[in-house]
């Protein structure tokens, strides 16, 4: 039986996770992107999983840098959560950046903050599966965005 794009994506989508935006600073800025496909990897050592587009502009240049920041996105945070998803867009212009201790772009009112390196990065079709070590994590109070069949929702 043959497996198509459409419905495979219509039944994984019933599956519901939170949104990040993973950035990093760059000599021209900084530079990000929305993911879903996030979550923590290991306690010892302390490791983070997502999924990154090798067909993007953003990733490559994220992957190039020595520290990232991960923002874990508050309810509210759609609208950056879909600016980060857009290719082209001048994704930081009106934003008030926090920073990670190593200089990471952290987004202002994100549910958490981490920052850490890139450890290893393996291909898998079009998405690079990317470890990153943690060396810092600060949570803030508040509700996650969820991502869920194709759009974002809130926890109820």
């Amino acid at each position: 039986m043959s497996l198509d794009d459409l419905h495979f994506k219509h039944v994984v989508g019933h599956f519901a996770t939170g949104v990040v935006v993973v950035a990093s600073e760059t000599a021209n800025g900084p530079v990000g992107f929305t993911c879903q496909t996030f979550g923590s990897l290991s306690l010892d050592p302390i490791l983070v999983s997502f999924a990154a587009s090798n067909t993007g502009r953003s990733w490559p240049l994220v992957h190039q840098a020595d520290f990232i920041g991960i923002s874990v996105l508050a309810e509210d945070q759609e609208a950056i959560a879909r600016l980060f998803a857009t290719s082209g867009a001048d994704k930081f212009r009106d934003l008030e950046l926090e920073r990670g201790p190593h200089g990471s772009p952290l987004l202002p009112g994100a549910l958490a903050h981490m920052e850490g390196r890139i450890e290893t990065v393996v291909a898998h079709g079009d998405h690079d599966l990317v470890t990153a070590s943690v060396d810092f994590a600060l949570a803030h109070t508040g509700k996650p965005l969820l991502y869920y069949r194709g759009g974002f929702g809130l926890l109820a």
